[in-house]
């Protein structure tokens, strides 16, 4: 979809002609006691016609990165001045939002909204809430970003995930300077990103920020770093005026998990860092046992970077510690 200079852009119950910015909602349903549950949307329509620039936030409702950094995007575009237009929905699962839960406490059979995605009309809440997103969505974006993060559990630096087409490795590189771990991830179904590839539209889901991240210097830091490159994206399809960076280098790459090989407490080696390059078999981090001695080592798996960690330091043997992204080669720009 491309917008219109002379008709109006309705995504829920925003409508904002040409040249305006509009809230509103798109609408789910209510629960037992009555309370209605909406998912709240911002329109910015431009001035010119072009394409429709998509942005989701909080799918997992203990990441509010995104939606801080939609917040400070919104006073930074100018209707005035766009072409094409902004779609903003600052909290996709407003339920998991609400209990600072991945996922919605009231639904356990579909708890998890980024693996269940584009959910069904007819299904669980959680697929319910999805499908409502997913109508507002499918027929009006042209381009898309979910922004996530390590939530409750950890904490992931700057990393994105494509399906490798062109088109999606063009729209990450736009994210801007620092996002060079752009990593494959050719899943057809689950996430918005997958539903917007498979409709031949472009989605890809980027990552930053997490419980490591929530003093109120990280976290400010964190969101003005996402609110930049979603203001980077409209710079580099010309939908606002502005010179857009980009990473250099940029690398190509598959995420592996490291898994604790013992319990104790997660210790990174000093001197260690997210998203710097290492060889198969550097250290990353070690295990010591509740007197200390060491008792398992976890090591770069194969030459590349790691761009999450654990928060919590104390692990039970087979405990989530480590993304890492196993390097293939660098991406020509």
């Amino acid at each position: 979809m491309s917008t219109l200079a002379d008709k109006p852009l309705r995504v829920g119950t925003a409508t904002a002609a040409p040249g305006t910015m509009t809230r509103g909602t798109i609408e789910v349903g209510g629960l037992a006691g009555g309370v209605a549950v909406s998912i709240p949307v911002v329109v910015i329509h431009g001035v010119r016609p072009g394409p429709v620039f998509w942005v989701n936030g909080a799918i997992h409702g203990d990441e509010p990165e995104g939606p801080r950094a939609i917040q400070l995007a919104m006073a930074r575009i100018d209707p005035a001045a766009l072409s094409g237009a902004v779609v903003m929905v600052p909290v996709v699962n407003p339920l998991a939002f609400a209990a600072a839960e991945r996922g919605n406490p009231l639904d356990t059979f579909s708890y998890d909204m980024n693996r269940i995605y584009p959910g069904k009309p007819a299904g669980y809440y959680s697929e319910r809430v999805a499908h409502a997103h997913w109508s507002a969505m499918k027929d009006v974006a042209d381009i898309e970003i979910s922004i996530h993060s390590g939530g409750a559990h950890s904490f992931l630096d700057k990393a994105i995930f494509v399906d490798e087409r062109p088109e999606s490795v063009e729209l990450a590189r736009a994210m801007g300077a620092g996002w060079g771990c752009i990593m494959s991830n050719f899943s057809t179904s689950g996430s918005p990103m997958a539903a917007l590839n498979g409709a031949g539209k472009v989605g890809i889901t980027v990552e930053l920020g997490g419980r490591s991240a929530t003093s109120p210097e990280r976290f400010r830091h964190v969101a003005e770093e996402l609110a930049r490159s979603i203001l980077n994206i409209c710079y580099h399809y010309r939908m606002l005026p502005g010179t857009p960076t980009y990473p250099d280098p940029a690398w190509k790459g598959v995420q592996e998990a490291l898994l604790a090989p013992a319990s104790g407490i997660f210790l990174p080696v000093e001197g260690v860092d997210f998203l710097t390059m290492m060889q198969a078999g550097d250290p990353i981090a070690r295990i010591v046992d509740v007197f200390g001695d060491t008792v398992g080592e976890i090591t770069a798996p194969a030459d590349g970077m790691f761009f999450g960690l654990r928060a919590l330091p104390n692990v039970t043997v087979g405990d989530w510690c480590c993304f890492f992204c196993k390097v293939e080669g660098r991406r020509d720009p």
